[in-house]
């Protein structure tokens, strides 16, 4: 790398970030053109509340939004750390970037920049040629940034922002380098900015609730398009925002009605169980090819979308009954899946529904070979991790993390002809009373499970001896998959998590009132057939979703612009 050229990249870095904070008390005085006009916003924004994280989903989809599907994203991101028994989405609230998350940043920017402005693609952004391309045009700079700008950071640019990197792309054409070359460095900075690469939530004075804040319109708007869509608001929804439509409650209540009948609320619907399920840790999922021979980089990479193929199914296209989620014989399949499940594939190529037999062992989420293959070991499969997720996950209910000091030598026996299979193991393992406590809750939802695996594959058998399925929750016993797909449908525990989950995915935290908000959020779930469209749409229009429980942090003013340069996606 040459001098100039890292010169260049720290002043990329360094200029987005420390850019990114400005405030002004005005809006730019530019002349309107047929691309792009500008206002004054007829209110301020508001005091910065918080902040969240994009994730690495939120970041590819924004910039194939913003800039167009064809836009390479190449880099790794630094992931965001997952709280204890808590959401990403709620870890994002806190997340940190390092000195060399940020240069992975700096380097996505650069290449995502130098694209935008290849010869090419830069007339879709560009609603003016410079005077000289050998030079600077602050003129051409600021008519190309701002409406780009608008879209990025979620909100109108301040005059600052507007004029420091106006001034950053005519610093970087000079040198010999060329306007463009100053742009690619222009927007590289603004894509490096906390204003893009975090949610910024900013608020105002609550007038139902004095001396009290809540989000303000282009917050709401952020947090709606996040939610529903996970990405960034289209030119719909920043408009709205703009006419200070979404602080009204039945304007907001019509958008996000459209927003939630979108075909996007698909992306949407994924990721938000793709956080509550911990899809993250099928990245780290590995088994042992001499156990499992037929595990391989096809069936892991399906696994995942497999699981979200099945819930968007039953819960998106079909608009079904969330506890019917447990209990479905529907799924889909592929070519790589079909030795797994033992069923003929006669497609070469892409996913084709599949329904499993009546009385078949399959039936539901947790017959889905990804989840089955998730929560086990590497060459066994595990009751305990399978029990503990469906506490943890779906029921919402923490279990303790073993002693250090767990003697786990009678469960890692697998060969033990004494003990051949996993209920008789744990049953000598939990002779300690110290572990008999936390296994009591996990294993009788995950021993029913055992006819499958540690990839998910249907056995009879264990060691030759023949497998007990039997299993109790809530006091209702039952047996196999089946069963407890059954018992987790109909208890009420399965309903307040996914409830509560929702909320917390919406706004990173908590409600104020846990219990109150909890269970008027289940109450209007039930009353909705426990759709989860309906579900969305209650915490995307509950004034709790939007209330403001920490100190403001700032106070910048904005100015409203419009451009059609940039894709806008569905309208909602």
């Amino acid at each position: 790398m040459s001098g100039l050229f890292r010169q260049r990249a720290r002043w990329t870095l360094l200029a987005g970030l420390l850019l990114s904070a400005c405030t002004v008390e005005k809006a730019p005085q530019t002349a309107a053109t047929p691309e792009a006009s500008f206002a004054p916003l007829k209110t301020p924004l508001g005091q910065v509340a918080g902040m969240r994280r994009l994730t690495e989903a939120q970041y590819r989809n924004s910039i194939a939004d913003i800039f167009g599907p064809d836009i390479k994203v190449a880099g790794r991101f630094e992931p965001i750390v997952r709280p204890v028994h808590e959401l990403i989405a709620t870890g994002a609230s806190a997340s940190t970037i390092s000195p060399a998350g940020l240069e992975q940043f700096d380097a996505m920017a650069r290449n995502i920049a130098a694209q935008v402005f290849a010869p090419d693609r830069r007339a879709q952004f560009m609603p003016c040629v410079p005077r000289d391309a050998a030079a600077p045009d602050a003129d051409c700079a600021a008519r190309t940034l701002m409406p780009i700008g608008r879209y990025l950071f979620r909100r109108p640019m301040t005059q600052e922002e507007i004029g420091a990197f106006v001034m950053m792309a005519g610093k970087g054409a000079g040198d010999g380098q060329g306007f463009y070359d100053g742009m690619q460095l222009a927007l590289a900075a603004m894509l490096v900015s906390p204003q893009f690469l975090y949610i910024i939530e900013s608020a105002e004075p609550d007038p139902e609730a004095p001396g009290s804040l809540r989000l303000d319109n282009h917050a709401r708007a952020a947090r709606l398009s996040y939610l529903l869509w996970n990405t960034t608001p289209n030119e719909a929804l920043l408009r709205a925002a703009d006419e200070g439509k979404l602080t009204d409650p039945a304007q907001l209540a019509a958008i996000a009605q459209k927003m939630v009948r979108s075909p996007r609320l698909e992306d949407g619907v994924r990721a938000f169980f793709a956080d509550m399920l911990l899809f993250e840790k099928f990245d780290e999922m590995a088994k042992d090819q001499i156990v499992y021979p037929r595990f391989n980089p096809d069936v892991a990479s399906a696994l995942s979308e497999q699981m979200l193929r099945m819930i968007v199914d039953q819960l998106v296209t079909r608009q079904g009954d969330y506890r019917d989620l447990f209990t479905t014989r529907r799924t889909f399949i592929n070519r790589a899946l079909g030795p797994l499940y033992q069923a003929k594939v006669s497609s070469m190529q892409g996913w084709m529904p599949y329904e499993f037999a009546d009385g078949d062992d399959r039936a539901g989420l947790l017959g889905q070979a990804g989840f089955l293959a998730l929560y086990s070991h590497s060459g066994r499969s595990s009751p305990t991790l399978r029990g503990r997720a469906i506490r943890e996950l779906l029921l919402c209910q923490p279990v303790p993390n073993p002693p250090g000091n767990v003697n786990f030598t009678a469960v890692q026996d697998v060969g033990n002809k004494a003990m051949p299979t996993a209920r008789i193991r744990l049953n000598a393992h939990n002779s300690d009373p110290v572990c008999a406590a936390c296994h009591k809750i996990t294993d009788p939802l995950g021993l029913p499970l055992e006819r499958f695996d540690g990839i998910g594959a249907f056995r009879r058998t264990e060691n030759d001896a023949p497998i007990d399925t039997a299993g109790v929750f809530e006091g209702t016993a039952f047996q196999g998959n089946v069963g407890l797909g059954q018992a987790l449908a109909a208890s009420k525990s399965t309903t307040e998590c996914v409830a509560g989950r929702a909320f917390q995915y919406a706004t990173g935290r908590m409600p104020e009132d846990e219990e109150a908000t909890a269970m008027a959020l289940e109450q209007g779930f039930a009353a909705d057939g426990y759709r989860i469209q309906a579900l969305f749409l209650r915490v995307a229009t509950m004034a709790d979703a939007y209330r403001v429980s920490t100190p403001p942090l700032a106070k910048p003013q904005v100015a409203m612009m419009t451009s059609p340069h940039i894709r806008e996606g569905d309208r909602p």
